[in-house]
């Protein structure tokens, strides 16, 4: 739980409203995330991922109730991936198992199609038996400055998240860096260049010192 560990690896951006936007974010804020609301992987079918909002402090829990949502000016939650996966080896180990089981019991080896249809059964049990691998990214949305934190390392979870809460909230989230601090401020990204006397002391200091001094 990386926003209430004090954990410094994040991205921040600002929150501007897109079409389709709601006039009141925040009296809108459970239920775009209740529509997002993560839900487990269903095992009898053929996805090995699932993805959603959670509560920040409860991540089996999508209620966001006032009480775990919001905190003063914040609003704090989380967005959780789970995924499942059976490792091919795995699989085809069982499979040849099973065909040797096959063998030995019938006197013959199987044919195709009983393979491929004891090869789906196994799968199902493999994922029935797996334990999904979960990843969970803090959120916290500062409501007053519509500054936004997401929590994460990697720029494709970033991106991950983002996609998330724009789809959700209809809102559009722009990196607060530099460069775009200073674009809305009306400066030209060229002005943000080194100047030229800063350029000057860089090219002295890495001069030789007899050159520096004019020496031969």
């Amino acid at each position: 739980m990386p926003v209430l560990r004090g954990a410094v690896t994040f991205s921040r951006f600002l929150v501007e409203p897109a079409e389709g936007a709601p006039a009141d974010l925040k009296r809108s804020l459970s239920r775009a995330l209740k529509a997002r609301a993560f839900a487990p992987i269903e095992r009898r079918s053929e996805e090995e991922r699932a993805a959603g909002f959670v509560e920040l402090e409860n991540h089996d829990a999508s209620e966001f109730n006032a009480g775990s949502l919001f905190y003063g000016e914040y609003a704090l939650f989380a967005w959780r991936i789970d995924a499942i996966k059976i490792p091919s080896p795995v699989l085809r180990a069982e499979l040849d198992k099973w065909s040797a089981a096959f063998e030995k019991e019938k006197g013959r080896a199987p044919s195709r199609g009983e393979k491929a249809e004891s090869k789906g059964s196994i799968r199902q049990m493999l994922r029935n038996r797996a334990v999904p691998i979960t990843k969970v990214h803090d959120v916290s949305w500062n409501l007053k400055s519509q500054q936004l934190q997401i929590w994460a390392a990697s720029r494709k979870a970033v991106e991950e998240v983002l996609n998330g809460i724009e789809a959700a909230f209809k809102v559009k989230l722009t990196p607060l860096i530099p460069a775009t601090a200073a674009a809305r401020m009306g400066i030209e990204e060229s002005a943000l260049g080194p100047t030229a006397e800063l350029i000057g002391v860089e090219l002295a200091a890495e001069l030789p010192v007899e050159v520096r001094h004019g020496e031969a």
